[in-house]
């Protein structure tokens, strides 16, 4: 099985802010494969199905970003899962909009979200799809910027790299790392499309 966490930040105040980007990854892929949707367990909204004749499932902790690591490890303990099968899609500061990377392991970069997974998980050896969101402007408060929404041509860039998401994932499920990085730096810059997601 492999589980796919998208971090964010429950309610309607929330919805759609660059904080919430790991939201939107998790629900576009959620409607690409028809996973189940509409259900809550281990403290967030929870689906199953198949992905490549694979088990596959799907969290969104509801329990504010720097608890996440609260739900995500009821999951992980549930299904007894291997953390090179926990995908946690997230925002990332220091990638440009648009841009996307896989990593496995490393550090938090002061993201509170992958912090409290690190700490509940007493490893840093998940998945991490890192989706950039572009640093704020001038002297603005990063705690400022991830809380406000995109600007139109940002979410227009946003969800073209959404789009991208789904073909990457049979190379996780194989446990190919390098072969979703491979893919997605192979992808062309389509007419609106960010030159470079990987």
């Amino acid at each position: 099985m492999i589980l796919l966490v998208g971090l964010g930040n429950p309610g309607p105040k929330y919805q759609g802010t660059r904080h919430n980007i790991g939201f939107d990854a998790v629900e576009c892929l959620v409607r690409h494969f028809g996973l189940s949707t509409g259900g809550t367990r281990f403290g967030g909204w929870f689906g199953t199905g198949r992905v490549e004749g694979q088990s596959a499932a799907w969290l969104c902790p509801q329990t504010y970003m720097n608890l996440s690591g609260n739900s995500v490890g009821e999951a992980v303990r549930f299904y007894q899962l291997p953390l090179n099968q926990v995908v946690v899609f997230h925002d990332d500061l220091d990638l440009a909009p648009g841009r996307i990377k896989i990593k496995l392991g490393g550090g938090h970069g002061g993201h509170n979200g992958l912090k409290s997974i690190q700490q509940v998980l007493s490893s840093p050896d998940f998945l991490r799809v890192r989706l950039g969101i572009g640093r704020p402007p001038g002297t603005m408060d990063p705690a400022r910027y991830v809380l406000d929404s995109f600007a139109m041509e940002e979410r227009t860039m946003m969800d073209a790299s959404l789009a991208k998401l789904p073909d990457m994932i049979p190379f996780l499920l194989q446990g190919d790392v390098s072969g979703a990085m491979n893919h997605l730096g192979r992808m062309v810059q389509q007419p609106g499309n960010p030159k470079e997601v990987s």
